[in-house]
């Protein structure tokens, strides 16, 4: 296995995507964290799960944009496993709405969750893994930071700062040993994209190369490998996996 005896932690870690690379990790060996902020029922059933596949995890409660939550998780996971070696910041919300009527509430929402909560958790972790000279850190971005969508000015603009944050960090700690990278999902069939999905309907898939949706284990499967030890020499870097929507020109 390709992470056995690591210690991963995952914000956003209970359904979607978060599930998706919170099983992918346990089932290469690493010992998981997970965060959820209220869905305790679904937390709680994503460990029975792991449970039973002979794999560790525990679950978290917490506000991933509140730096006290943040910081009192990470000392959580120390306590129990003495270090962590795998971050993986994937919480994130959705608050679409034109800028014209957006409210201050649902723009700070977004940033607060997605951004805000990047810098919370990367922070908590980074005297840890500075000190063990190793770690390896993965942000979740978005297609939508490159590609404008009317609607989503909060959310491009969270997963646009996520990215510029990823590379000054990667060059920060590239010398502790330490691998910052983002991987950006294109369309994913979660239920956080539910109401775009229906919205553009088939039309979406004709946009894809692939011609198919993406589903959260093509995210894991991207998020496994930058955890891994194959992605050492990779930092700073981030990786769409959008089934090539983002070329352009089709």
């Amino acid at each position: 296995m390709r992470l056995a005896g690591k210690i991963a932690l995952v914000t956003g870690g209970s359904r979607g995507i978060g599930k998706a690379v919170v099983q992918a990790l346990a089932q290469e060996g690493a010992k998981v964290a997970f965060v959820y902020r209220s869905n305790s029922e679904a937390a709680e059933q994503l460990v029975s799960e792991l449970e039973l596949d002979q794999c560790e995890a525990i679950a978290l409660q917490g506000d991933v944009a509140s730096k006290e939550d943040a910081d009192k998780i990470v000392e959580q996971v120390l306590e129990k496993w003495d270090k962590i070696d795998i971050l993986v910041n994937n919480a994130g919300i959705i608050r679409d709405g034109l800028l014209a009527t957006m409210s201050e509430e649902n723009w700070q929402a977004v940033i607060s969750t997605n951004l805000n909560s990047v810098f919370n958790f990367c922070q908590a972790v980074t005297r840890t893994m500075m000190s063990a000279r190793f770690g390896r850190i993965i942000n979740m971005s978005s297609i939508a930071a490159d590609v404008g969508n009317p609607g989503q000015a909060n959310y491009a603009a969270s997963k646009g700062g996520i990215n510029g944050f990823t590379r000054c960090i990667a060059a920060e700690l590239a010398r502790r040993g330490i691998t910052v990278n983002a991987v950006s999902p294109g369309f994913i069939e979660t239920d956080m994209t539910t109401a775009v999905r229906n919205a553009a309907g088939d039309q979406i898939k004709k946009k894809i190369p692939v011609r198919r949706l993406g589903q959260p284990q093509d995210i894991a499967n991207a998020v496994l490998f930058l955890a891994s030890d194959e992605a050492a020499y990779i930092t700073g870097q981030i990786l769409n996996v959008d089934g090539g929507l983002t070329l352009g020109g089709m």
